[in-house]
């Protein structure tokens, strides 16, 4: 049986498009876990506009240099015009990935590609070479969908140094050394509000807070330097946050070991067959997730406290993982399929948020 140019175009694009509709409600379901990318993508909107390729974030340090005073009777008083309010500028960046099929896959799969002067000749389409060619789709279209995972995952992760063409990660906003820089074009230097709070080396040689030496004794020590620093980014939070803590393998441990060391409690006790395994962890109901990433990364000794209520992954509205369908070229017996993505990583708040290692 062999399908007409337009009936293969027709079963492709109806392919990719199940696909892609079908994706963007399992994105973490790949071969290795990424917490990261599923939670960004989650919570993820589509509200951007061109906006002369930047998005417009309006932030503020809260108090507007107003004063407040007595007065009795007809004294005088003072007013003032509040200051204080800044933007913060983020670039959103385009993305690509493509796959190309040759006609010669096709044929081995047993399905033919007709066309012969133009013209088209239409046959009905058997139900067992629909199933064959979707298959072949659907094996190529998971993959391709794995390495822009992969990817994207990897995108969020770093600082935007690498390719300045891709969007700028989580450590563009979050840094080691908050005191130090710029986030989204404002100086962290002059605005001590406009930073996140971080434990690492980096911060320790700058004159801040270094590394957590992990030990049980006392409580343990990273899970009593934990509870002071959620008071400290609470206290800003307003109406609250939304944190999920990165870990790597290294810091779960750790986190794990202290836990186990100084006991910990259920409001259901033991029921049934007893686990040793510990369950999924959490830190005054964040949740604590091993984030493999990192690990490849080299940083399994880091935990990412993200305050997802504050920090956001933006899409340009109708550019979200936007399908195409390139025609062939006359000399390539060839088909394409490419997605799209537009949009940029934003933060509207960084002291809700912090980087924590442990030494």
């Amino acid at each position: 049986m062999a399908f007409t140019a337009a009936q293969l175009a027709d079963i492709n694009n109806s392919t990719m498009a199940f696909w892609l509709n079908r994706r963007q409600k399992s994105a973490n379901q790949n071969v290795s876990n990424k917490p990261m990318l599923a939670e960004f993508e989650k919570r993820a909107k589509e509200r951007v506009t061109g906006g002369n390729g930047e998005i417009v974030v309006k932030v503020k340090a809260g108090q507007g240099g107003l004063t407040l005073q007595g007065y009795t009777g007809d004294d005088q008083v003072n007013y003032g015009n509040p200051v204080g309010l800044r933007n913060a500028r983020y670039l959103w960046k385009e993305h690509h990935m493509g796959m190309v099929i040759t006609h010669t896959e096709l044929k081995m799969d047993g399905i033919e590609v007709i066309e012969s002067n133009g013209t088209e000749t239409t046959r009905d389409v058997p139900e067992g070479e629909l199933i064959k060619l979707n298959d072949l789709y659907e094996e190529k279209l998971d993959m391709m969908g794995e390495d822009f995972d992969f990817a994207f995952d990897r995108l969020l992760h770093a600082d935007g140094t690498a390719d300045p063409k891709s969007i700028a990660g989580i450590m563009s906003l979050l840094t080691e050394a908050p005191a130090a820089g710029t986030t989204g074009g404002l100086s962290r230097v002059l605005n001590p509000w406009w930073r996140n709070r971080a434990a690492t080396a980096a911060n320790g040689t700058a004159g801040g807070q270094g590394a957590i030496t992990s030990a049980p004794t006392n409580g343990g020590t990273l899970i009593t330097f934990l509870q002071g620093e959620k008071r400290r980014r609470t206290r800003y939070a307003g109406s609250g946050a939304n944190v999920v803590y990165y870990a790597g393998s290294d810091w779960i441990a750790a986190y794990e070991n202290e836990i186990r060391a100084n006991g910990s409690y259920s409001q259901t006790g033991f029921r049934g067959a007893q686990d040793g395994a510990m369950g999924g962890l959490k830190f005054d109901g964040d949740p604590v997730v091993w984030d493999p990433t990192l690990d490849d990364l080299g940083l399994t000794k880091r935990a990412i406290a993200i305050d997802h209520k504050q920090i956001m992954l933006e899409y340009m509205r109708g550019q979200r993982l936007k399908k195409h369908q390139p025609s062939r070229p006359y000399d390539r017996y060839v088909m394409y399929n490419g997605m799209t993505t537009t949009c940029a990583l934003i933060a509207k708040q960084l002291n809700t948020s912090g980087i924590y290692d442990i030494a």
